[in-house]
C-alpha cells in the first residue's frame, strides 16, 4: 500500500477533493470543479466545527482519497453519540487496492475515540458497488433514507 497519510483537509487540497467528488455519474451532475469558492467557504465552516472531520488520504504528496466524518451527540439510544460518514471518494487510479477500506477503518477508529456508539452512512441507491463494499466492511443496510431538497 505504500506510505499513506490520513490528515485533515486544508484549502490547497480542495481542487483535488472536488475533482474526486465530480468523478462519477452522480457527482458530475452536482459538483462544479471550475468554481471552488463555495467549496472553500464550506471548508472554512467545517474547519471551525470540532465535530466535523474532512479528511484526505495522501500518498507521495498526492491526494488519493477523501471522506467526511461528522460526530453527532444525541438523546436517543440512551444519549448515544453517533458518527456519520459522508463523501467517501477514492481517486480513480487508486481504486481496488484497499485504500477505501483504510479510510473507513480510520473513520470507525476515530468514531470509537470520540466515544460513538454507532457509525452510520448513506449511499445513493444507484451505487450498488459501494453497497457491496460497505457490506464487506460490516455495515448493514438497516434503514430507508429520505431527502427534501431546500
Amino acid at each position: 500500500m505504500g506510505d499513506l497519510e490520513i490528515r485533515r483537509a486544508v484549502a490547497d487540497d480542495v481542487p483535488a477533493i472536488v475533482a474526486m467528488l465530480a468523478d462519477d455519474p452522480l457527482g458530475a451532475q452536482r459538483e462544479s470543479p471550475d468554481d471552488l469558492a463555495p467549496y472553500l467557504s464550506a471548508l472554512e465552516r467545517l474547519s471551525s466545527d470540532p465535530n466535523q472531520h474532512l479528511m484526505v488520504a495522501v500518498r507521495e504528496g498526492r491526494i488519493v482519497g477523501t471522506l467526511q466524518l461528522t460526530i453527532i451527540p444525541g438523546l436517543s439510544r440512551k444519549g448515544a453519540t453517533r458518527s456519520i460518514i459522508e463523501g467517501v471518494r477514492i481517486h480513480a487510479d487508486e481504486r481496488g487496492n484497499g485504500l477505501g477500506a483504510r479510510l473507513i477503518e480510520w473513520a470507525v477508529d476515530e468514531s470509537r475515540r470520540q466515544n460513538c456508539q454507532l457509525v452510520q452512512l448513506t449511499s445513493d441507491t444507484t451505487r450498488t458497488d459501494a453497497h457491496r463494499f460497505y457490506e464487506r466492511l460490516g455495515f448493514e443496510a438497516s434503514h430507508v433514507g429520505f431527502k427534501l431538497p431546500l
